[in-house]
């Protein structure tokens, strides 16, 4: 699935959050339960916060991947740029943090020394539910890099063709207002002064605050 970069293509995150586990749908794979002082990601958007629980132990690459760009700030500033009701939310792309290089939003990832900086296709029999986060990708099932995404819907199709590697423990209300910037009939892509921030994102250990 890919239309242009590492990009996803259509078939077509004060009270304190407590440490319970997270309703999940009978044929979905038993997930880890979140416990106090688990790592978890705190995403800081324009239209509210998104908390992530990663699983190492489902997808230790691209869990570690999304884990050290979010230390490293990587992801502080970058849009979501595409989104599709009843599909998903896509972000990620350094590109996108520049209004000026809109036309170029989708194509970008992590570079080192001017080369590209992917992970190794993990893919398991995590399913790709509402909540679930994932990583974009081009033809190549070595590409995923940074980009990544977050299923508004239930979308079999994607499973075990995309390496899914967290879920949204809080937040999907953000989810279903950030859908909502996207252009179906342009394959979800946003325009430019439409397109929700993540102001910043976060390393922390659970529980949280809002």
């Amino acid at each position: 699935m890919f239309t242009k970069g590492l990009i996803l293509a259509t078939a077509l995150l004060c009270p304190v959050l407590s440490g319970t586990a997270i309703a999940q749908t009978d044929d979905q794979i038993p997930l880890p339960t979140v416990k106090n002082g688990d790592e978890v990601v705190v995403m800081k958007t324009s239209m509210g916060n998104i908390v992530i629980q990663l699983f190492p132990d489902i997808a230790p690459l691209h869990a570690k991947n999304f884990s050290d760009l979010a230390k490293a700030g990587f992801y502080d500033g970058i849009r979501f740029h595409r989104c599709i009701e009843d599909f998903m939310i896509q972000g990620g792309d350094p590109n996108s943090r520049s209004l000026d290089k809109y036309e170029t939003w989708g194509y970008g990832g992590n570079e080192k020394e001017g080369k590209r900086v992917t992970v190794n296709a993990e893919f398991t029999d995590l399913k790709h539910k509402r909540g679930i986060v994932s990583m974009a990708r081009s033809q190549d099932p070595n590409s995923a890099s940074s980009q990544f995404f977050i299923m508004h819907k239930d979308y079999p199709s994607l499973d075990k063709n995309y390496s899914a590697f967290g879920r949204v423990l809080s937040g999907m209300e953000v989810v279903d207002k950030i859908v909502k910037t996207g252009d179906r009939n342009q394959n979800g892509k946003v325009a430019k002064n439409a397109a929700v921030s993540i102001d910043s994102m976060a390393v922390v250990k659970w529980p949280v605050s809002k």
